[in-house]
């Protein structure tokens, strides 16, 4: 069952990787990010030895996260061409289609395979009763979700505006976190994490929700992304009032 997921996960990024290379765009690795969980997440109750109320509501909910995430990552970069960290990496990477593969869409599967490990482990294993740890999942999966669709929602009118480009966004929840989209997406998965624990052994898939927020926080996301936003007029000063992950903690 491991190294099912894993193939699907593998054909699925290659088919990612064609379609980079005949568009020339790797940045269109995030739009294949949210599907690529819905795959998952199908594949996976496919397989399953029976179906259940937890399982039909993981996988709903991993659907709305998925079908959501990549509607807006589709209408935020349409005709607006690479973004800037993959062309930044076109044009300074040697060997640029073999890294590309290995360093973008492969590692971007391996990520998915190991962040959607909940998932498969409640598809894959016989369900009990729903009890209180589904409801806390729920919750918790709940206020990421409005966090994201919300904090995508204000940047994305921000932006709209001319008047603030080269601004820094301050209102709504940006004036409490410099990502709410990053946070609320750790937070659907610590959500469906919970999910999984009232099944034998479940809590051992906590490496995936676990593995997204230190990649959002400390790897991939945060840092990568605030590089860029120094270059913006007041980001010192709004990075000295403002959490830069988890609301109103400065330190975290």
């Amino acid at each position: 069952m491991y190294w099912q997921v894993a193939l699907v996960i593998f054909a699925f990024m290659v088919l990612a990787f064609i379609v980079a290379l005949l568009a020339k765009d790797n940045s269109i690795v995030d739009f294949f990010w949210g599907p690529g969980f819905i795959v998952v997440t199908l594949f996976s109750l496919s397989m399953a030895p029976e179906l259940d109320m937890r399982k039909l509501i993981v996988a709903f909910l991993v659907l709305i996260w998925g079908l959501r995430l990549a509607t807006y990552i589709f209408q935020r970069n349409r005709r607006k061409g690479e973004d800037f960290r993959y062309k930044h990496w076109r044009d300074t990477w040697k060997y640029f289609i073999l890294r590309s593969f290995l360093q973008i869409f492969l590692l971007q599967g391996i990520f998915m395979y190991v962040i959607s490990y909940p998932v498969w482990y409640i598809n894959y294993n016989p369900g009990t009763v729903l009890s209180t740890s589904d409801t806390i999942g729920l919750v918790i999966f709940g206020i990421g979700f409005m966090f994201e669709v919300i904090g995508d929602m204000q940047l994305a009118f921000f932006k709209q505006d001319p008047r603030n480009k080269g601004k820094l966004i301050t209102t709504g929840l940006w004036k409490y976190t410099r990502h709410p989209n990053y946070f609320g997406e750790t937070l659907v998965w610590w959500g469906i994490w919970f999910y999984s624990i009232a099944i034998p052994g479940g809590w051992l898939t906590i490496i995936g929700p676990l593995l997204i927020t230190l990649t959002l926080r400390f790897i991939s996301g945060v840092p990568m992304l605030e590089k860029k936003l120094k270059e913006n007029t007041g980001w010192a000063e709004y990075a000295r009032k403002t959490a830069p992950f988890v609301p109103f903690i400065k330190w975290l």
